[in-house]
């Protein structure tokens, strides 16, 4: 990142995948990506100064375990006062083996204390790419499956929970990559769910077509907020893209996305990666960020990729702007 003052430049943090930004009470900013062999935290007071912030390795698998290869996506969440981290890993066979792994932390800070592992999730098919969410007051549970839909590759399920370790009941198929801009690269993929909220609606925003691929993009589910998230006629799917590479821009592969605010909560950022080719290889995915709208329908508007030459006001509430 090149940073100046008030303004700044993406990427955010080079070499950087699967990128978790969540903002606590505590003013921090605690930040997560792909590592593969073992867990890496970072805490920031600031969101354009991840790369700088405290960083700690929080979990190291024993070497050879079922759970021990291609640590991918993990996710970081604060739910009844104690901390979650929601991460992919396998035996370093193929995606059959992939599971969703859970950690529990009960400091108020996560970077002090022990993780105690709480077992992999036992969903009906393999995947990736866990995240929770509360919608009303009932916790749920969404994950990237595979399987041929009918192509091989994977597709967004929700199940509830009956704590942050748990899920039961019904395994429900939300989206599958049924569109062709779903199925770029080779296999047709539906990954990465995140939920945001807002405006009376439930938006489930997801990353479709493989990582690998320069048409990498966000696509999107909205649901009205009282309506019940394990009917999928509930949900309505966005036709088109929500968010993809700009061509203009140099930036490409746009996808595995969160969701934050600024330092005063005044504004919304999207936590997203990219790469600067097409073609490029995968190891050079880095965190990009850039504030977003809404329409007038209430609906989010994440605009287009900002290009690396182009620069940004820092978030407000940021120190640097005050």
């Amino acid at each position: 990142m090149r940073s100046q003052g008030t303004i700044f430049s993406n990427p955010i943090v080079e070499q950087a995948a699967d990128p978790w930004v969540y903002k606590h009470h505590d003013g921090n900013y605690y930040f997560m990506c792909t590592k593969r062999g073992y867990l890496e935290l970072t805490q920031s007071t600031t969101l354009t100064g991840l790369d700088r912030g405290r960083k700690k390795t929080i979990w190291s698998p024993a070497s050879g375990g079922r759970y021990s290869y291609n640590l991918w996506a993990p996710e970081i969440h604060y739910i009844n006062n104690k901390w979650y981290i929601y991460y992919t890993a396998n035996d370093g066979g193929g995606d059959d083996t992939r599971r969703i792994c859970v950690l529990e932390n009960e400091r108020p800070n996560p970077m002090e204390g022990e993780w105690e592992w709480k077992g992999a999730l036992p969903t009906p098919v393999p995947g990736l790419d866990g995240t929770v969410a509360f919608i009303g007051d009932e916790l749920y549970f969404l994950y990237a499956g595979y399987g041929h839909f009918p192509n091989y590759g994977s597709a967004i399920y929700i199940m509830r929970m009956s704590n942050p370790w748990t899920i039961t009941g019904e395994h429900v198929l939300l989206t599958a990559p049924t569109l062709s801009w779903e199925q770029q690269g080779g296999m047709a993929i539906n990954e990465g769910p995140v939920i945001l909220k807002r405006n009376g609606r439930i938006y489930l925003v997801y990353s479709a077509s493989t990582t690998w691929s320069e048409d990498y993009a966000l696509g999107m589910l909205t649901m009205e907020e009282n309506s019940d998230p394990m009917d999928p006629r509930s949900w309505h799917k966005s036709m088109e893209p929500v968010f993809r590479k700009s061509v203009e821009n140099g930036v490409y592969a746009t996808g595995h996305n969160s969701f934050t605010q600024s330092p005063d909560g005044t504004e919304d950022w999207i936590v997203y990666h990219a790469l600067p080719a097409p073609g490029a290889d995968t190891a050079l995915r880095a965190t990009r960020i850039q504030r977003f709208g809404w329409h007038p329908d209430g609906t989010p508007d994440f605009g287009i990729p900002v290009g690396d030459t182009e620069t940004l006001d820092v978030p407000s509430g940021d120190d640097s702007r005050s």
